[in-house]
């Protein structure tokens, strides 16, 4: 076996191939840019190497000083994770070269099924279904409007070399087609060093269903399952889940047996995901082949009990596969939520900033459960504008798919995160959805579901019930606590009464509440009592509580006069208040946010690529104003409606913060 590998990556993939190699005796190596001299990898690693400064074009994904590190390290084998090199065949040649083991398929493998274009084709000429689309090379946005109007609307614009979302657009019309085109080539330029790019038809109401193949030199070749990942935005995964609430026994042994047949037709060896389109008939067409890991790859581990990053090591190694096909059993319902630094509330752009609180729930593991968190951060740790903005992957397992979920929704409950916004309200928020909970999904889910965009979570009267019950029990700890303090004035004893109102989200309870020493019973005026126990205590961000039995997880945060509390997606400010308090509260004037209307601000923390219009143009509504580039991402900015420019507050090149004013209207 080796006895040093180095990782060709960075973040939670580079912490997850540390921790399968440590258990396997290897030594590891990490490579880093400036940006990461203090990242979770770095620390975790026997040894480290600096590659260069922060962008990914200039450090990670330059082959000459990757393989410098290896010289340096005298790594035996690399593992390049997903993104950056892990698909490029010529660094694969690099490392044949130099005589260093690829953990990775062979170059020839990679340049047939890495290309998303020369892949199509292998596809077509062995009989594989695939979805209808161009697959030459386009060279200009007039092109590939001709091409779209052939293949006819809605179409995909993909980058050749592309993956994680990166360089993909759906265009819906020409004008969308010319803008789509051209950002996808920067984006993929940019992210691949590869600005090739083919079109294909969209097809509506898809399910997004991919295999987890693994192959050894020895001509032995297994699927490992499927994983469910239909739960997307900007054409990257949010949600996954292993095996499919959709597929029947029968089409998934067609997709596994057709995904091998794929793999042995190239001379794939290592662990592969084989990506499939799947419509509501069950008929399924091949998408495309990802020559590596995959970012979802913790779900098909947890129902089959493999370590694919050891299987992927063993079999780069020269070894046998140790599992045959007969070997491979689905045991229960496994979920995973990417936790990402983007601002759901805000279209989901990326947030950076240091994580000042990061508490993830504990992990364990037991016969009825599993909670997992693939983590690349810590604690007063940074999230970079130079890199995905994935956090974490939050998974759960259970026997069932409905245990599964709930044991998410608790888990993602427990999740603390503060200092940048994140998706966690949103991904809790999923999980409660009745058509997420059927199981009922499709790629469009996040687009219908939430047209106007993610607003927050509005919570039934049951479960604000549970919230204000149990809110004002907390309260009473806290009055009892205040009571205590000492150096008060003397002239009156402070009383704690039981008889109190609990305001939120709109709507008001009054309460009487009978403690005692194991809780407390609060009763509402409807008659509904509600018993409340848990050991939270004044100054707890997080409070465990149990009301009738079922357990209820909130974030907690003080405001006057009550709490800020987040739970199940929702963000609530509650008050406890007396019911003079109350009355009083009622008469407050409610501050109005400042009008923003003739204001374009930055939506994100970010660059400005491109400036489109000037001072004194008269834009209409739809036109694109300018174009900002975060994480590798690029985002056009649009007039919301007719109007003058009246200034424009920067140029291309400048960087912004998140609500900085880009232009002014009159």
């Amino acid at each position: 076996m080796f006895s040093k590998i180095l990782i060709a990556n960075r973040g939670e993939i580079a912490c997850r191939v540390i921790k399968t190699a440590r258990k396997m005796g290897i030594k590891t190596v990490a490579i880093y840019s400036d940006a990461d001299r203090n990242a979770l990898h770095v620390a975790m690693a026997d040894e480290a190497v600096h590659i260069g400064p922060p962008p990914a074009n200039q450090s990670y994904i330059v082959i000459d000083k990757v393989m410098q590190a290896i010289r340096q390290s005298g790594a035996e084998a690399v593992h390049p994770g997903y993104g950056f090199l892990s698909e490029n065949s010529k660094f694969a040649e690099a490392l044949d070269a130099e005589g260093v083991a690829f953990v990775g398929p062979p170059v020839g493998a990679i340049e047939k099924m890495g290309d998303k274009i020369t892949s199509k084709k292998i596809a077509q000429e062995a009989g594989v279904s695939t979805v209808p689309g161009y697959m030459g090379l386009i060279e200009d946005a007039e092109e590939a409007v001709r091409i779209s109007q052939e293949i006819g609307y809605p179409v995909m614009i993909k980058a050749s070399a592309g993956g994680g979302g990166k360089g993909m657009r759906i265009a819906w019309n020409d004008t969308e087609t010319r803008e789509g085109f051209q950002s996808s080539k920067n984006e993929a330029a940019n992210s691949f060093g590869d600005d090739r790019i083919f079109i294909e038809k969209f097809v509506t109401q898809p399910r997004h269903i991919e295999i987890q193949v693994l192959a050894d030199s020895h001509g032995n070749c297994i699927y490992l399952g499927e994983r469910e990942c239909s739960i997307q935005r900007r054409n990257q995964k949010v949600v996954e889940e292993a095996p499919s609430p959709f597929l029947d026994p029968a089409t998934r042994k067609a997709m596994g047996e057709q995904a091998c047949a794929l793999a042995k037709a190239v001379g794939y060896t290592s662990a592969g995901t084989v990506e499939f389109i799947v419509d509501g008939e069950k008929n399924f067409y091949f998408l495309e082949m990802n020559t590596r890991l995959q970012v979802e790859h913790p779900v098909t581990e947890l129902i089959t009990g493999v370590d694919l990053v050891e299987q992927m090591i063993r079999v780069a190694h020269g070894e046998k596969l140790s599992i045959r096909q007969s070997d491979v059993k689905l045991n229960g319902w496994a979920m995973e939520s990417r936790l990402y630094a983007e601002d759901p509330y805000r279209n989901f752009l990326p947030s950076i900033g240091r994580l000042s609180t990061y508490r993830p729930p504990a992990e364990s593991s037991t016969e009825t459960s599993v909670v997992r968190n693939d983590t690349g951060v810590f604690e007063g740790g940074e999230i970079s504008m130079y890199y995905d903005p994935m956090i974490a992957k939050l998974c759960t397992w259970a026997p069932d798919r409905l245990g599964a979920i709930e044991h998410m929704r608790l888990a993602l409950d427990r999740f603390e995160v503060e200092g940048i916004g994140h998706n966690l309200p949103f991904l809790s928020a999923v999980m409660d959805h009745p058509k997420f909970v059927k199981g009922d999904m499709t790629t469009a889910f996040i687009a219908e579901e939430y047209p106007d965009g993610f607003e927050g979570v509005i919570l039934d009267e049951a479960a604000l019930k549970s919230i204000a019950a149990s809110c004002a029990a907390m309260n009473r700890v806290a009055e009892i606590r205040r009571t205590k303090v000492s150096g008060r004035l003397d002239n009156h004893e402070r009383k704690v009464g039981d008889d109190w109102v609990v305001t939120l989200q709109g709507i008001s309870f009054r309460v009487k509440i009978d403690a005692d020493p194991k809780g407390s019973d609060v009763v509402f005026e409807d008659g509904v009592s509600l018993r409340v126990s848990g050991d939270w205590t004044p100054g707890k961000t997080l409070a465990d509580m149990t009301v009738n039995g079922e357990t209820l997880v909130m974030k907690i945060g003080k405001i006057s006069g009550g709490f800020r509390v987040r739970s199940r997606g929702a963000d609530l400010k509650v008050h406890v208040r007396t019911p003079r308090q109350a009355e009083l509260a009622g008469w407050m004037i409610e501050k109005l946010p400042p009008d923003t209307s003739r204001l374009l601000l930055c939506p994100m923390p970010g660059m400005i690529v491109k400036v489109d219009v000037a001072e004194g143009e008269e834009v209409q509504e739809g036109q694109a104003l300018c174009t900002v580039e975060a994480m590798k991402m690029e985002n056009i900015l649009r007039a919301e409606k007719k109007c003058t420019i009246s200034k424009i507050n920067v140029s291309a090149g400048e960087s912004l913060s998140v609500d900085d004013v880009i232009m002014e209207f009159e």
